[in-house]
């Protein structure tokens, strides 16, 4: 699992590759008030959860993402419904719903992707 700060480092990953670690602190650590100790550290914690590579460019390395945004969404969304709502998706919509949380817009787009659902399933 990628953590809060891990994400943020992907994210610069994912946006523009490779990136050394000089260049993802540029981006990421005056927001963030990072310094370079920190950015490497988030790095290797991501080499070990094989989220990223790292390939030798002279005396640096390049990091890429292997871990794809796409699949981090799914994690991240799975993880979300198995914790709060023991992996149902209706028990997450009724939440949002009771909360107000819903727009119209929201709820048209709902109501379209379960006609799609149920077309796809007869």
């Amino acid at each position: 699992m990628i953590s809060e700060a891990e994400a943020v480092v992907m994210e610069v990953l994912w946006l523009h590759e490779p990136r050394s670690a000089e260049e993802i602190l540029a981006e990421v650590g005056p927001t963030q008030g990072w310094q370079e100790g920190t950015v490497k550290s988030l790095l290797n914690r991501l080499l070990k959860k094989k989220a990223v590579q790292a390939a030798r460019d002279g005396r640096r390395y390049l990091y890429s993402a292997r871990l794809t945004r796409e699949q981090y969404v799914s994690q991240q969304s799975k993880g979300l419904l198995d914790r709060l709502f023991g992996g149902r998706v209706a028990p997450l919509v009724a939440h949002f719903s009771e909360q107000r949380k819903l727009s119209k817009r929201d709820i048209a787009e709902l109501r379209k992707l379960l006609e799609e659902l149920d077309d796809e399933q007869r």
